[in-house]
């Protein structure tokens, strides 16, 4: 018994100093769960409806995929001011072809990716290149982008986009294939759930099991049961919320696109060479030169694929709106940074995670539409953002002179 009770102390002391150790990564998630709650609470359970579930995908969508550059950005070092204006540019470079020019819906789509890797590109250029700090290119590239728009479009808003372009920001995946009177389930949205709970599990199983292997593996065994079971209860949930619950309309096609920018963006920064080599540019960008890695190649890649996801976003937000105007992206690049700094990712470069952006991202998807339901005015949402980011990097900041003093 005093054995059994020995290695049960032991592995509780293990636990307990594993998860000190990931004190930065576990707690966006539990912020995360706690705001659910406390808003689900203060809403009288309208947070948590099939609608307003929704609405908080279809709603911040633009902003995560942005997160999912910015954090890479981040993560190497620099930083990006440019992709409101980038997604505003695109998104009216779209209305012109699709809608004045009358081209495809799909070839304007294809095109307008194209123009964000081009501009994405050019800033690569100025930065990686002639050496121009990203601050500043960025910083220029949101005048001059800003100011193309308004070229563009004059005084002018483009509308109405061909109904396919709009299914990209706010369509949904076969929605209701059963009148309601029939069958109130999604079977469609209950698929891709059951697709992706196989998915999760199974990664998480083989991924640990191939740590073991190679003896790298430090995740207590409680804690992996636990972090598994949460995130599969959670894939379950949501698969409920958006195709069996009462008014759930499907799964929104840009749920899917994201699902699916998560899974290979996750995978390029953890098992790719690439990925590996914006870590080690981030970490230390002379120790990387000195190694043989070719940072300012990282570096203009990292900004082309900002642009392209710029102009993804820019392509959402102006399908769900279903007009191209002068205004379009204002302030997107705050939210896309912030979203990435309370996700997890180190001011100072080399830290950050793609699923840790998404969860800061949902954080103050989250935090807006709680604040919307419960009436409180515009100026008070500012200030409570603000002040989430401000303790966000100041917790960043105490577990890194934490880790320095040990």
């Amino acid at each position: 018994m005093s054995l059994a009770k020995t290695e049960n102390a032991s592995m509780g002391r293990e636990a307990i100093t594993f998860l000190a150790s990931r004190l930065r990564q576990i707690g966006i998630f539990i912020a995360l769960l706690v705001i659910v709650i406390l808003f689900q609470v203060l809403t009288n359970g309208r947070l948590l409806t099939a609608g307003n579930v929704a609405n908080i995908i279809v709603q911040n969508s633009y902003i995560l995929i942005l997160a999912i550059g910015m954090v890479m950005i981040i993560i190497a070092g620099h930083i990006d001011l440019s992709v409101g204006s980038v997604a505003a540019f695109v998104g009216a470079m779209s209305g012109v072809m699709v809608v004045q020019w009358g081209l495809p819906w799909w070839l304007g789509i294809i095109a307008s990716l194209l123009i964000g890797a081009l501009v994405g590109a050019w800033q690569g250029f100025w930065v990686a290149v002639v050496g121009i700090p990203a601050f500043i290119v960025t910083l220029a590239g949101m005048l001059v982008f800003r100011g193309l728009t308004q070229i563009v479009l004059g005084n002018t808003q483009i509308t109405p986009f061909p109904a396919e372009y709009r299914q990209l920001g706010g369509g949904y995946v076969f929605p209701q294939l059963f009148p309601a009177a029939t069958s109130p389930a999604e079977w469609i949205t209950v698929g891709l759930g059951a697709f992706a709970l196989i998915m999760f599990v199974a990664s998480q199983v083989r991924g640990r099991i191939k740590r073991v292997r190679l003896g790298l593996e430090s995740e207590p065994m409680p804690w992996f049961a636990v972090k598994v079971g949460f995130g599969a209860a959670l894939i379950v949930y949501v698969t409920y919320l958006l195709g069996l619950a009462d008014g759930s309309r499907g799964t929104p096609v840009v749920l899917v696109v994201l699902g699916l920018l998560v899974v290979a963006y996750t995978i390029v920064t953890n098992r790719s060479v690439f990925g590996r080599h914006v870590y080690a540019v981030g970490g230390n960008r002379h120790a990387a030169d000195l190694s043989g890695i070719k940072s300012r190649r990282i570096d203009f890649y990292l900004f082309v694929n900002m642009g392209v996801l710029a102009a993804l976003a820019g392509l959402v937000f102006t399908g769900r709106l279903n007009s191209a105007g002068p205004g379009a992206g204002n302030l997107f690049e705050l939210d896309a940074i912030a979203a990435a700094f309370i996700g997890g990712a180190a001011v100072q470069g080399g830290v950050g995670t793609v699923v840790g952006a998404i969860t800061g991202g949902l954080i103050m998807g989250v935090l807006n539409n709680g604040m919307s339901l419960l009436g409180v005015g515009t100026d008070y949402q500012q200030f409570i953002k603000g002040m989430v980011l401000l303790l966000a990097v100041a917790f960043d900041v105490y577990n890194k002179r934490r880790t320095r003093s040990r």
